[in-house]
């Protein structure tokens, strides 16, 4: 658990921003189209997988859970999107193991450019994933 109240985050910070990992083909497509309608999980399961904090999950430990679920084994470059929730989109907010993970409407409609407020390159050494400006 967090220490620090910077790290916890506060009420308002969980439903401010949502935040995605997301590969760079898929951040390629987000600048080229203005819109991304994810990756294969994504369009899989219908609708675009994003995430926020709770109080008892900072950010950098929500992104270390979903980058070890999803992305363990994976080779490709990953950024981190900070995700403006208070743009007029409807988020479905689901509890999942004290994290709220957000799904991007009621529908599957694309995410656009607009909603990204932040992209960070998730950095790779000796199998571990680095990233600072977000956290």
């Amino acid at each position: 658990m967090a220490s620090t109240a910077e790290e916890q985050g506060s009420e308002s910070e969980t439903k401010e921003f949502a935040y995605r990992i997301c590969t760079a083909e898929e951040l390629q497509q987000l600048h080229s189209s203005g819109s991304t309608f994810g990756g294969q999980l994504d369009k899989d399961c219908g609708f675009i997988h994003l995430s926020t904090l709770s109080l008892s999950l900072s950010l950098s430990n929500l992104v270390k859970v979903v980058l070890q679920n999803f992305f363990v084994n994976s080779d490709k470059e990953l950024y981190l999107l900070q995700i403006d929730s208070k743009k007029p989109y409807l988020l479905r907010y689901i509890l999942v193991l004290s994290a709220y993970f957000v799904t991007w409407g009621r529908s599957f409609i694309p995410l656009p450019l607009d909603a990204v407020t932040n992209a960070e390159k998730l950095n790779r050494s000796a199998g571990q994933f680095h990233w600072s400006v977000l956290v």
